[in-house]
């Protein structure tokens, strides 16, 4: 019997994907594009002509190395600290029994299910009733309160995918705890952490509505580059800083994916 996996997709199914494929895709194309306009003002097809000064222009403010700066250390401290709250609440939850435990598991993921201005406007609120002012930490701890879902998401789901009985024999066989982890856990659950590190760190780095009410007058990238958009001279500028930065961030993203394509195995069992 010959396998399903070796027929051709019919047309109709080549058509539809090639119409997917373009429409996530082709916005981002024309953001290379309009990097190159010599239009300055207005969004024009085609472009009237191409030119790489605003290449120059884009290295040469410092505004925008500031706001890239801050989106990357914010990024950076969100995710870190998503990675270890949300690794041991998932562990937590996935590996003992204790009464509350799915309302706890409903309570972690709800600040990802609530709109970004509601979590917004109940960090403002907490931060003006304890006096604590607006600076980089506040962003860091308004981005940390999804980041951790994602982290525990992932985290949690390789958690009740990894045996128990692994765990028992390593700890039977002598290994203390820190060898149990290093050697069955970690490689068991790095993959999925890598996955949500990676995506905890994307939805900060881009994260705009939690930023307005949490940043006072910190700026990032995004922050940064709506208030570009909205003024009427130097828009390709915006272009370029967005062109780069999905240049940069695809070199990660195709180095975790070839990471994880073994992530369904299970490790630990050589060890």
């Amino acid at each position: 019997m010959r396998s399903d996996r070796g027929q051709q997709a019919s047309l109709p199914l080549k058509i539809g994907a090639t119409c997917g494929l373009l429409f996530l895709h082709l916005p981002i194309l024309l953001i290379f594009v309009y990097a190159f306009t010599t239009e300055e003002k207005s969004y024009q097809w085609p472009p009237p002509g191409l030119t790489l000064q605003w290449f120059g222009i884009a290295w040469n403010r410092p505004d925008v190395w500031s706001s890239l700066a801050l989106s990357v250390q914010v990024a950076t401290v969100a995710t870190a600290i998503a990675l270890v709250l949300g690794t041991l609440c998932a562990a937590a939850v996935s590996q003992t029994k204790f009464f509350g435990r799915e309302a706890i598991s409903l309570l972690v993921i709800l600040p990802i299910a609530l709109p970004g201005i509601i979590t917004g406007i109940a960090l403002r609120s907490a931060f003006s009733l304890f006096d604590i002012p607006f600076s980089v930490w506040t962003i860091v701890l308004g981005h940390a309160t999804f980041c951790v879902v994602v982290v525990y998401n992932n985290a949690v789901a390789r958690f009740r995918r990894t045996s128990g009985s692994l765990i028992e024999a390593s700890m039977d066989l002598g290994a203390d705890g820190f060898q149990t982890f290093r050697h069955i856990i970690l490689p068991n659950i790095g993959t999925a952490l890598l996955a949500g590190g990676m995506l905890a760190f994307a939805l900060s780095f881009d994260e705009v509505i939690v930023t307005t009410f949490t940043g006072g007058q910190q700026m990032t990238l995004p922050i940064w580059m709506l208030e570009e958009l909205i003024r009427p001279r130097q828009r390709p500028v915006t272009n370029v800083v967005a062109m780069v930065v999905v240049l940069v961030t695809f070199l990660p993203i195709l180095a975790a994916y070839y990471l994880t394509r073994d992530g369904d195995q299970i490790a630990g069992g050589g060890k």
